[in-house]
């Protein structure tokens, strides 16, 4: 590594460092003054607490990167173009992309990051602060999600569940009803509790009532209740049956591709919102290069007027870049655009446009709409 890339690192890494630390700590405080009476309410313990925060840095994370990216690069480049060594660097013949190339590097280990972090653990500390703040019953006992319904499409059986215990295999007053192919009734099982057997992967239904049926829907049979019925070859599983009460915005990006490949029979308009967030863990990361592109370019300026519109207009970019981001989501939610559009558009316009910034800041010409206002 150059001794100029480890001066211009060693300047932006100082002040990215403090502005994550800076961003965490504010956060905190906020966290902490409004979340301190729902933890002395709740008697919740100290170590609990302690679990609760460890779990929500790396959303909080995931959120603040890009800021803070922004503003270091803002800052440092700022104030090294106010000292004039940018001019000086320029001048002695490092042209402008050499120079942010070290920057453009730590956005892409930003990227790295980021996508480390809203693979997994991102999703599940959302989910964690809802059932810790809006839920405190539910970490000392574990309640089950009443009047449960499930379709399964493919072969044609919908479920009905009193209760259902998560984590567990046991499901209590089940009935299921099967289909044939045009929609009559067959069969009915009634049953007292069901336990899932994931080592033959088959059901097993306790003290169960089996009725038949014809196609006109008279009762043909009806068995006697059966101690046990063992039932191999349904495809259903306690996560498939439990899957209609997850929200995507909880799920990681494994729980994402298992909801879309065990529900693949749900129609187009159940499934947007899973894929749509499929994408958009991968797609969000990205976001970081785009930030280094645009934060980088910006933040170079040749005089002192110079640097505070380009920092102007780098908040308002980002801004844009952050509504947009939502809008694409909320579009690909409802379906009304494909999920891939909905995740990478943003990440891909902003970048894009970031690519432009440091072209014409490289050939020391403004921007066509910063002429236009200079007007």
């Amino acid at each position: 590594m150059r001794l100029l890339d480890r001066y211009v690192l060693r300047y932006f890494l100082q002040a990215y460092i403090y502005c994550i630390a800076g961003f965490i700590s504010i956060w905190f405080i906020f966290d902490v003054s409004d979340n301190i009476s729902t933890f002395l309410d709740a008697r919740i313990s100290r170590m609990l607490i302690l679990k609760y925060y460890l779990t929500q840095a790396p959303q909080i994370l995931v959120i603040l990167l890009p800021v803070a990216l922004l503003l270091a690069l803002l800052f440092s480049l700022g104030r090294m173009s106010r000292s004039n060594e940018v001019v000086s660097m320029l001048t002695a013949g490092v042209s402008l992309q050499r120079l942010i190339a070290p920057l453009v590097l730590v956005g892409l280990f930003t990227t790295a990051a980021s996508t480390f972090l809203n693979y997994s653990l991102g999703p599940h500390a959302e989910y964690a602060h809802k059932k810790l703040l809006e839920d405190p019953q539910s970490r000392r006992q574990q309640l089950g999600s009443v009047a449960q319904v499930f379709r399964n499409r493919t072969d044609n059986r919908t479920w009905f569940i009193q209760q259902f215990y998560p984590g567990t295999n046991k499901f209590t007053t089940v009935h299921v009803v099967q289909q044939d192919a045009n929609d009559n009734i067959v069969t009915n099982y009634i049953a007292t509790t069901a336990y899932y057997l994931p080592e033959t992967r088959a059901w097993d239904f306790r003290q169960v009532k089996v009725v038949h049926y014809d196609e006109t829907g008279n009762v043909t049979e009806v068995a006697p209740y059966i101690e046990s019925l063992v039932i191999k070859d349904w495809s259903e599983t306690p996560y498939r049956l439990g899957s209609a009460n997850l929200r995507a915005e909880f799920l990681s990006v494994p729980e994402l591709r298992e909801y879309l490949q065990f529900n693949s029979d749900f129609p187009p308009t159940l499934l947007a919102p899973f894929a749509t967030h499929l994408q958009y863990r991968m797609a969000l990361p990205w976001a970081c290069l785009a930030v280094t592109f645009i934060g980088a370019s910006l933040g170079i300026g040749y005089s002192r007027r110079g640097i505070l519109s380009s920092v102007a207009a780098a908040i308002i970019l980002f801004f844009l870049m952050n509504f947009a981001t939502h809008l694409f989501l909320a579009l690909g939610e409802g379906a009304r655009i494909p999920d891939w559009a909905a995740a990478w558009t943003p990440q891909f316009i902003f970048g894009v446009l970031g690519l432009l910034l440091v072209y014409f800041r490289a050939t020391n010409r403004e921007p066509p709409r910063w002429k236009f206002f200079a007007r």
